[in-house]
């Protein structure tokens, strides 16, 4: 069994790091190209779900619930497509829009008419604001991070436990009416994959923060997204928040992106009646009505949540052997060496990796020496800034398996490689 590297004579390491570095330039000389940057569906993922090209065959598909998909109209989107999002959501019909194809329109959108316009409850538009504070649970998705950073949020880290955000630390920077919100991505979170516990989302629902246009972010973007598990439930927060005395606090969001095509999909946003009323008439002034037949297709295509979960096993059975090779290599090559830590996920798309501090970044230099591109060091955080340099993101569902063996191989051997360089050097 091999020793840790901490373990080890110096002597030791150096030889060590010797042969590390032989089976990297190896590696290297293979002239690779290998892209493990974001978090794709698989060509035979998307091959899956091609019957949804002509889920439209025929003029008289087009009609639902009396209404011409074709045609201007049904701004929240169509009837149907609303009982089949609240269907897999969990909430009602009647709290659902129904957007075009990137649930990060939506909320990219939702930020951007609290700074023009307010919210609901706001008493001004979020730009006659001195400042603005947004809580980020760290590591997260640096698409969230990337919307609050553009509008010129002071965003804060807020540290992710085995149960979600660290509860005490959110609910103390809620009392100072400056944090407007936060971002949550409740089940398989990305990059930990982590779930919520009920008590978190409680919590979370049950917030008395200062500001009355406190934003709940909540991207349910792997709902229903297992590969390795049986279905994990999540409460509603949309029912937790209006049992709070909390209705108009959260917005819900979520898409077909990793279900159908991530370029083709439909999203939704779900909050309450009154906060959607108001969304509404905003919105109206911008568009006319999102892409019905669209949404239509893929009432059609997945027909019903049942109908729906039936597909999500036959993603799961797709990319589940790509995340078990991601884990074994972990497990095989790095474990015994003590150089880092991960999740080990049950659903989404990502593994995330907690290298000792400092070698992220010389990580996935190394990588992309060897050709393989990932996402880089620091994403994870506000402003890409680990202070620790230590996370990693592993997104395993793009490449085929025999790719994945031969880009995980080379991760561990650069992530050796720069451990032991540091480990010399001290």
């Amino acid at each position: 069994m091999e020793l840790a590297y901490r373990e080890r004579t110096r002597e030791e390491l150096r030889q060590e790091l010797a042969a590390v570095r032989k089976r990297f330039e190896a590696l290297k000389a293979k002239g690779l190209t290998l892209n493990m940057a974001r978090g794709k569906p698989g060509k035979e993922q998307l091959d899956l779900v091609s019957g949804l090209l002509t889920a439209l065959t025929d003029p008289e598909d087009c009609v639902s619930d009396g209404i011409d998909a074709r045609n201007y109209g049904e701004l929240s989107g169509l009837p149907a497509a609303k009982r089949l999002f609240a269907e897999i959501l969990g909430c009602k019909p009647e709290e659902c829009f129904i957007g075009g194809s990137a649930s990060l329109q939506l909320m990219y959108d939702t930020i951007s008419k609290a700074f023009t316009h307010g919210l609901l409850r706001s008493a001004q538009p979020w730009s006659r604001l001195e400042r603005v504070k947004w809580l980020c649970p760290v590591p997260g998705y640096d698409r969230h991070f990337k919307i609050t950073q553009s509008f010129g949020c002071e965003m804060i880290p807020v540290p992710m436990t085995p149960t979600g955000p660290d509860m005490d630390m959110v609910e103390e920077l809620v009392r100072d009416p400056e944090v407007k919100g936060i971002w949550c991505v409740p089940k398989f979170s990305n990059p930990d994959g982590i779930v919520y516990s009920d008590e978190t989302v409680r919590r979370l629902a049950n917030l008395q923060p200062a500001a009355p246009d406190f934003l709940l972010m909540w991207d349910n973007a792997y709902c229903i997204h297992e590969f390795d598990s049986e279905f994990v439930p999540l409460a509603d927060i949309l029912t937790l928040c209006r049992e709070a005395g909390n209705p108009d606090m959260v917005f819900e969001f979520a898409s077909t992106s990793k279900i159908t095509f991530p370029g083709a999909g439909v999203s939704v946003m779900a909050a309450s009646v009154d906060n959607l009323k108001y969304m509404e008439n905003l919105a109206g002034v911008q568009i006319i009505s999102y892409d019905k037949v669209n949404q239509l297709r893929h009432v059609k295509f997945l027909r019903d949540r049942a109908h729906t979960m039936e597909l999500m096993q036959k993603h799961a059975a797709i990319i589940r052997p790509k995340f078990r090779c991601v884990l074994r290599h972990l497990e095989e090559e790095i474990a015994p060496l003590g150089l880092a830590a991960w999740q080990r996920p049950k659903g989404g798309y990502f593994v995330s990796v907690n290298t000792l501090p400092g070698l992220a970044k010389r990580t996935l230099a190394l990588c992309r020496e060897a050709g393989v591109t990932m996402t880089d060091a620091g994403a994870t955080f506000p402003y890409g800034v680990d202070p620790n340099d230590a996370n990693i993101r592993i997104a395993p569902t793009l490449p085929p398996v025999e790719e994945l063996e031969k880009a995980m191989e080379i991760f561990c051997v650069c992530l050796r490689l720069a451990a032991l360089e540091q480990l010399i050097e001290e």
